[in-house]
């Protein structure tokens, strides 16, 4: 049934499209489908939403930040005494969370892995998050003489988040399944704190 002049917050829109994403998978879901959830008509979603592309869009950045960027916050925000400890944990953490949501979210993940390859503004800014924790991490390495490096931070955040592409990007979760994908992250990050370490004194 068809509710008329309905208020629709935009929480109540990006909620029951995500449902009806999980529901149908991203690439069968229409907005029509979202409206019928709602109760509403496609053209009250049009006028939050022109199109389908900007409300997977939309979703894609709410699920982003609440699945991805509020967990690497969370370690960000820890008071640790070795920052090079804690930005090897924050690229943990993000290897792993990209990896539980390709195995137990994967309609979530497959939308995750579309918007990537057709939304540049929206993954630059997604990345752009994560560059800019990492630098907090390894500006405090520097200030405690415990990171050396002879590059901005911004930089070299940008260089690490590069390395380790292969373990979080999602263009690369056909490879997660590897059974050596673990021994090459330590073999990867035995370099990377070689690197980083700064000399003793």
């Amino acid at each position: 049934m068809i509710k008329p002049n309905t208020f629709l917050s935009k929480t109540e829109i990006l909620d029951a499209a995500e449902q009806t994403l999980r529901r149908f998978g991203p690439d069968k879901t229409s907005v029509t489908d979202v409206a019928k959830l709602l109760g509403v008509s496609h053209g009250t979603l049009y006028r939050h939403f022109p199109s389908k592309a900007i409300l997977r869009e939309a979703v894609t950045e709410r699920w982003l930040e609440d699945s991805i960027i509020v967990p690497l916050t969370e370690i960000v925000n820890l008071a640790v005494e070795s920052p090079l400890e804690q930005l090897k944990s924050y690229i943990l953490k993000l290897i792993e969370l990209k990896h539980l949501y390709a195995e137990q979210d994967p309609e979530m993940f497959k939308m995750y892995a579309d918007v990537t390859a057709e939304s540049a503004d929206l993954i630059d800014a997604h990345v752009g998050r994560i560059i800019e924790q990492m630098s907090t991490l390894i500006a405090r390495g520097v200030e405690a003489n415990l990171i050396h490096t002879s590059v901005q931070t911004e930089v070299l955040a940008r260089s690490i988040f590069n390395a380790t592409a292969r373990f979080h990007h999602p263009a690369h979760a056909y490879q997660w399944l590897s059974t050596d994908i673990e021994q090459e992250f330590r073999g990867l990050w035995y370099l990377l704190e070689k690197g980083l370490t700064a000399p003793v004194k």
